[in-house]
């Protein structure tokens, strides 16, 4: 990378035609394998206002990075001394809604965010972008510039939404009008001049279909998100034990929630993706909650290299499983599942599998309706 060391002018600053430069940035972003692709100032005075109310509100639950780094979250030039202006890009991810809508609907199935069903997309979406900025200056020469994928406090969809890309939803995720939400963002701060482009307007309208959708009311009103209990942060931030009023809302899924875009109309023109990272790892989109509950650390670890997945480690991996299977149908699987982890060794397991077990009247060894003997052992 070439960070920014001085807002003084770079080589190629001095000597570019901005706005053909401009042009060529969005060619490039194509040809790196970018959908969306737009140019932004770094004023967010407003996002920012936005950002400290909620802040305020403690509305981020323990993700206390959110504070941590005070305003340099909206103001880029803060973050990296010189920059002038942001790229945006977008990558598409979109997968069937039907076969979503069909994993949440069998309770023994666990359902896993579109997002995380392959690889992780960091790394491939950071690789592109250096590989687009190094071919910025291989045309112009030497410009100052970051780039950044969810690595540093960065407002990404305020400043996607400023590039054109898109407008913030009523959910808090950044909407194309061409193209749903189904796509990763991707940041380079750089010190040229460039010319911008004109910010998305939103186009929600009176839908309200992903605040009436959202399982735990996690999102209070039009823009306006309760981390503390959104599934997305209570299965893949949060730490030891789930709110038991929340666990019965969470249902099968198990890392992350996708319903308020599975709701979404303009999620009708969302691209189908097939980039061979984001194809489906060990089957996630069709395992049963009994089978990945089965799965060992060393195998939860082996399985989840290079997955986003690994992010919620294995005891969260366990305590979500184990939700789900409280939710789940009662069934010998299901039952045998739990059975099986009733004396784990990590504390936050057991008091799940426990809260699990009782959901399906079974702590004690009850019978299940199913198989006709005592699920506990008989």
């Amino acid at each position: 990378m070439h960070p920014i060391a001085a807002p003084t002018p770079s080589t190629a600053a001095r000597t570019a035609d901005y706005g053909a430069l401009a042009q060529r940035i969005r060619t490039l972003a194509r040809e790196a394998g970018f959908q969306r692709c737009g140019i932004s100032d770094i004023a967010l005075e407003e996002d920012e206002d936005h950002l400290r109310d909620w802040l305020a509100q403690g509305l981020y639950g323990s993700m206390e990075w959110m504070a941590r780094h005070g305003d340099k979250r909206s103001r880029p030039q803060q973050l990296v001394p010189g920059t002038l202006r942001v790229v945006s890009v977008g990558l598409d991810y979109g997968r069937d809604p039907a076969q979503a809508w069909d994993t949440l609907a069998d309770g023994e199935q666990a359902y896993v965010a579109r997002y995380a069903l392959g690889r992780d997309y960091h790394k491939l979406m950071r690789q592109r972008l250096q590989a687009l900025a190094d071919r910025i200056a291989a045309e112009v020469g030497p410009f100052g510039h970051r780039v950044f994928v969810d690595s540093a406090p960065v407002l990404e969809r305020a400043l996607a939404r400023n590039a054109g890309l898109g407008w913030i939803g009523k959910h808090t995720c950044l909407i194309d009008k061409e193209g749903g939400s189904w796509f990763f963002l991707g940041e380079i701060y750089l010190d040229l001049p460039l010319p911008v482009d004109v910010p998305a307007s939103a186009h929600c309208g009176t839908c309200t279909r992903c605040i009436d959708v959202c399982p735990t009311q996690a999102i209070t009103a039009p823009n306006r998100l309760d981390a503390r209990r959104c599934i997305s942060y209570l299965t893949i931030e949060h730490a030891g034990s789930i709110d038991e009023a929340l666990r019965p809302l969470i249902g099968n899924r198990i890392f992350g929630c996708d319903d308020c875009q599975l709701v979404c109309p303009w999620n009708k023109f969302a691209k189908r993706s097939d980039e061979p990272d984001f194809r489906v790892r060990n089957d996630l989109d069709r395992a049963t909650l009994a089978d990945l509950f089965a799965w060992t650390e060393d195998e939860f670890l082996q399985r989840t290299e290079g997955s986003a997945i690994r992010r919620s480690g294995y005891e969260r991996w366990l305590r979500n499983i184990a939700i789900a299977l409280g939710n789940a149908p009662t069934t010998p699987a299901v039952i045998a599942a739990l059975e099986s982890r009733r004396d784990d060794d990590n504390a936050v397991v057991r008091e799940h599998v426990a809260w699990a077990l009782s959901r399906h009247d079974a702590v004690g060894g009850s019978n299940c309706a199913e198989c006709g003997t005592s699920a506990a052992g008989g």
